[in-house]
């Protein structure tokens, strides 16, 4: 077996998608939050209040299984939800709604070409290995920056709106790949219509990295995809200096400065069995095998199968193809340019 070289890079992401629910995940407020006053969107159950129980919104089950379907995931026969116990004060209950040992799904795949530029881009295998569902916490506001500012705020419109996590293996080998996948990953959202891309927050991501074989260091809620190319560059720099100094990376959690470009320690890194995972009690367990033909049936045409039509079809290059269908808007407008016009032509136009 091939040893790791010591400037060996191993990425793995997990990716929190809210999900386009006109209501929450275990209450009916609205998560229409994002032009809100603070604390507006809220209710008993939402803020942890003693008494109020939890019932879950089953139109983001039902999209939670259509996006595991897309990814090729295998589907499990039965849901449990679980809490994650653990205190921040964006979390009103003390412990966090979400899934454990019986998620959605596991083990599925998503196809990148590891270079820019659709003819000359190498494809790459990016393993899949769990999709889960769970509540997104409040959101903290800071006055200046998390390591300078003298206290927080809580919003809590935000606290319970459905989250899906994507948990991918550490398959990416640099901080463009990782790029890369996410821009797949918001394009086969964006085709399935679970998601907006375009509102704030509406993906974050927490980025484990390793570098050497050595241990990895988690650097949390980056929301930009090109904060996530910038922090993983700056984290893997960091980690290959301290080995160049003979210094040990330590395993622990990190913050990504948007504003100096640098990770932030935060604490060190926990371990599953500090969150004292343990069943929901006021859920019961959801067998969802009954609803899956339909679901289905509703997936589209998804990104590499409609670039695979196009070049076929329309006789455009792979490249051509690749910019068409990144965005479900543009390859709908360009099958109407291309009915009409010249497709290599319109190919032209509407990519460049």
């Amino acid at each position: 077996m091939k040893s790791e070289s010591k400037n060996d890079v191993k990425i793995g992401l997990e990716c929190h998608a809210q999900l386009l629910t006109k209501s929450k995940l275990f209450c009916p407020c609205s998560t229409d939050y994002q032009n809100s006053e603070p604390n507006t969107h809220v209710c008993a159950t939402c803020l942890g209040l003693p008494g109020a129980l939890p019932v879950v919104n089953e139109r983001a089950i039902g999209y939670g299984i259509k996006v595991a379907l897309a990814l090729g995931c295998t589907i499990q026969p039965e849901i449990i939800f679980y809490r994650k116990n653990y205190y921040y004060p964006d979390l009103p209950r003390g412990f966090q709604i979400t899934q454990y040992d019986f998620p959605i799904a596991l083990k599925g795949l998503v196809r990148i070409e590891s270079e820019s530029g659709g003819n000359g881009g190498k494809e790459r295998e990016i393993r899949i290995r769990r999709v889960h569902m769970e509540e997104d916490p409040g959101r903290l506001v800071y006055r200046g920056t998390i390591d300078t500012a003298k206290y927080a705020l809580v919003d809590y419109n935000r606290s319970g709106i459905p989250l899906l996590e994507i948990v991918t293996e550490p398959d990416l080998r640099s901080p463009k790949e990782a790029r890369i996948f996410l821009g797949k990953l918001r394009s086969i959202l964006g085709y399935l219509d679970v998601f907006d891309g375009d509102l704030e927050g509406a993906m974050r991501v927490d980025a484990n990295i390793s570098v050497g074989g050595g241990e990895r260091a988690e650097v949390k809620n980056i929301s930009s995809y090109k904060g996530v190319e910038r922090a993983l560059s700056f984290e893997i720099t960091r980690q290959k200096n301290l080995l160049r100094r003979g210094i040990e990376v330590k395993q622990e959690t990190r913050h990504y400065d948007e504003v100096r470009g640098i990770t932030l320690s935060m604490r060190t890194k926990e371990f599953e069995h500090d969150y004292r995972y343990f069943p929901e009690p006021d859920l019961v367990p959801i067998r969802i095998s009954d609803r899956m033909e339909e679901i289905r049936k509703e997936i589209p045409e998804l990104p590499d199968e409609k670039k695979m039509r196009f070049v076929s079809r329309y006789s455009i290059t792979r490249e051509h193809a690749n910019s068409l269908t990144f965005d479900i808007i543009i390859a709908n407008f360009y099958e109407v340019v291309a009915s009409k016009i010249d497709a290599g032509l319109s190919a032209t136009w509407v990519a460049d």
